[in-house]
């Protein structure tokens, strides 16, 4: 799909996330790289340019709950600073939506940090409900940071 001087693509080849590696917050193992790509749910979807270069992602994880209907979770988007203010991330979001509605999720949802005022801006340019009453939990260690009685 093309939205730009890019396309975005879903990435099938674990390769191709490790070449990338530098729009992740980390390297990209491609152990880790495959065993994402393989599990069903999970797509990733990479903005790249005419040359191959990668230039953003978006993944996303399809999740349902008993009760409910399935729904996108907008795990992780990145966009090169170079490449910043361009429509690359709305252009990640639009096809991840687009994924969603062929899943047959019912919506999207994702969270950020209060401040980040370039990620709201954008979610609110694509129609998304901000709820600043939501809260973030997080644990660093399951089997430690979770403890039963």
């Amino acid at each position: 799909m093309a939205d730009g001087p890019w396309t975005v693509e879903r990435v099938d080849e674990p390769a191709l996330l490790v070449e990338n590696s530098f729009l992740f917050d980390h390297p990209v193992r491609p152990a880790g790289a495959q065993d994402f790509l393989r599990r069903a749910g999970h797509v990733l979807l990479l903005a790249r340019v005419a040359d191959g270069s990668g230039i953003g992602f978006v993944s996303g994880i399809e999740m349902r709950h008993p009760d409910g209907d399935p729904e996108m979770f907008v795990y992780e988007l990145a966009v090169d600073a170079r490449w910043r203010r361009r429509g690359v991330a709305a252009a990640l979001l639009r096809a991840l939506g687009e994924e969603a509605l062929r899943r047959g999720c019912a919506g999207m949802w994702t969270g950020t940090e209060r401040d980040n005022v370039a990620a709201l801006a954008t979610y609110r340019s694509l129609g998304a409900d901000i709820d600043d009453r939501s809260v973030f939990v997080t644990w660093d260690s399951c089997p430690e940071g979770v403890r039963t009685r």
